[in-house]
């Protein structure tokens, strides 16, 4: 018992060496984010908090000006772009200066070009990571996922916005609410423009309208962080993610980044892991499809990377088939797909059907929604179709009967099974090794005969994705239980091509005829090593012993 109070004890110390994060959120410029940052800034300080101002922006409000008189502000780093003179939050002397606190305003600000971050959110990480906790505001029209809705409902194109994970692993979010005829009143007495901005601002950004809608945008946002961190908690006890969701990318989606806010959106409001997923054709290999196109298709994957999915690349000629197939074996409940275009009559004559018409028809168990990418905003212009159940992927009563999966995980790998790389290492010789491991332990297991099941996986679709993560699986004969292990590559796999050199090689091999708890543990190895936090952990181990410590700590 004793040694087990020394470890949660040793957990609370590791969890307390990162720094934690606090967000005013606002529904628009002038509600009182800032001052109320500025506000407990100065009561921090009176507590004897070690507390300095990271970067605050007054906009010439003397208001907000007074509340930053007495608080240390570290100096802010001058750049120059285009012969112009601008000064930035100057990072690297925030980090050597060290408080216990820093204020840090504006969190979706874009740095100047040539700044070591593109965005002011970066910085905030890095400065979370070193031990120091951050207070930050933002204004609600900045998350990614709300793009078009805004766009569509108050007419604004945001050009800075963050990604939705960046407030949703934020540890305190506090609403910062103001009635919008107050927030007129205080528009029209001076307090958040100069008077020559005043009608223009009444005219557009600050009709009632509009902050009606952005008020109960925010309001509705804070709403699903509540219930997100709710149910975050609950999932430790219970199965991790039974019913993912799944969007489909094509290399010609005209509107893919909508298609992405609403899929991120509805996984964040059923509290899910989800995935990107683009199958690329024969017509569409790199060397024939137009620059435009390539350009086109990598600005949608890095999209959906920043909004939070897992994104996996596939080859096959039948598109429909290679979705269904991802969505069995990743426990998929809801495919996500944008509205097809209207097919030519001679292709209907000859049988052709489109895309969301074949997962309508062949997929089991899970719901097709097929979103109107045209005109979506928010949930509106959705079509949720739901699939016959007939041997459902899922079944629902027996879904609790699974192993929670973080200590399904825990209780599979140990340290002896985990393996560091710290020079580049080939795709085989990665596997190979960690094959070895595991039939260090399951002598009856044959390392050439488990190759080459794995080898017959990846035939069917790439496991190493372009997350930096890969993800090999196989069902073998000779075990009765499933068996993982886990490689860290410091040099990246050699021969492998990819935007993200992969790093982190988690291999799974379960008994033939296995599926639920195959498909359970993916799920979960795919959900944990998305976690930026662990990620960033796992490359400063030298040792099996600390990553497996490092895996245990975010378990728990």
């Amino acid at each position: 018992m004793s040694d087990d109070r020394a470890n949660q004890f040793l957990t609370l110390i590791r969890r307390a060496q990162r720094g934690r994060l606090k967000v005013y959120l606002g529904y628009g410029p002038g509600v009182g984010k800032t001052t109320l940052m500025l506000q407990e800034g100065q009561r921090l300080k009176v507590d004897g908090i070690d507390i300095v101002i990271g970067v605050v922006e007054t906009h010439g409000r003397a208001g907000t000006a007074k509340l930053v008189e007495g608080l240390e502000a570290v100096p802010r780093r001058i750049s120059q772009y285009h012969g112009i003179a601008v000064d930035e939050m100057d990072l690297d002397a925030l980090l050597a200066r060290k408080p216990q606190v820093a204020l840090v305003d504006e969190l979706a600000h874009t740095n100047v070009p040539g700044s070591r971050n593109e965005k002011r959110y970066q910085d905030v990480d890095e400065l979370l990571a070193a031990g120091i906790h951050v207070i930050s505001t933002i204004n609600v029209q900045h998350l990614e996922s709300l793009y078009d809705t805004v766009e569509k409902q108050i007419g604004i194109r945001v050009r800075e916005r963050i990604p939705d994970a960046v407030l949703a692993m934020a540890d305190q979010v506090v609403n910062v609410d103001l009635a919008p005829e107050d927030l007129q009143k205080r528009l029209e007495s001076g307090e958040i423009y100069p008077k020559d901005r005043i009608p223009s601002a009444m005219e557009n950004y600050f009709k009632a309208s509009n902050l009606e809608q952005l008020r109960e945008l925010t309001l509705r946002e804070l709403a699903a962080q509540i219930d997100f961190r709710r149910r975050e908690v609950k999932s430790q006890e219970e199965v991790g993610t039974p019913d993912q969701i799944m969007v489909c990318l094509s290399s010609r989606g005209p509107n893919s980044a909508r298609l992405l806010r609403f899929a991120s959106r509805l996984a964040g409001r059923l509290n899910r892991t989800w995935y990107a997923v683009y199958v690329q054709t024969p017509t569409e290999n790199p060397l024939t499809i137009d620059a435009a196109t390539q350009r086109l298709l990598s600005e949608t994957l890095t999209l959906a990377n920043q909004l939070g999915a897992m994104v996996f690349t596939f080859t096959g000629a039948d598109v429909a088939k290679t979705i269904i197939r991802f969505a069995k074996e990743y426990r998929v409940g809801h495919i996500v797909i944008g509205k097809p275009r209207p097919l030519p009559w001679w292709k209907r004559l000859i049988g052709r059907t489109s895309v969301a018409e074949q997962l309508i028809s062949e997929s089991s168990g899970a719901t097709v929604v097929v979103v109107d990418v045209q005109g979506v905003a928010d949930h509106s212009g959705e079509v949720a179709v739901p699939v016959p159940t007939q041997a459902p992927l899922h079944p629902p009563a027996k879904i609790a009967q699974i192993p929670v999966v973080t200590s399904s995980i825990l209780q599979l790998l140990d340290a002896s099974l985990i393996t560091i790389w710290t020079e580049p290492i080939t795709r085989n010789e990665a596997l190979k090794q960690l094959v070895g491991t595991i039939a260090a332990k399951a002598p009856q297991i044959s390392i050439e005969e488990t190759i080459a099941r794995l080898d017959a996986r990846e035939r069917q679709g790439s496991t190493f994705l372009n997350e930096g993560l890969a993800l090999p699986h196989a069902r073998i004969p000779g075990i009765s239980a499933p068996m993982v292990a886990l490689g860290l590559t410091h040099g990246g796999i050699s021969d492998l091509e990819a935007p993200v050199p992969i790093h982190w090689v988690f291999l799974l091999l379960s008994p033939i005829g296995e599926s639920k708890a195959h498909l359970h543990l993916l799920a979960t190895a795919a959900r944990i090593f998305h976690d930026r936090d662990l990620r960033r952990r796992l490359d400063d181990c030298l040792d099996p012993k600390s990553a497996y410590e490092e895996i245990f700590r975010k378990a728990e």
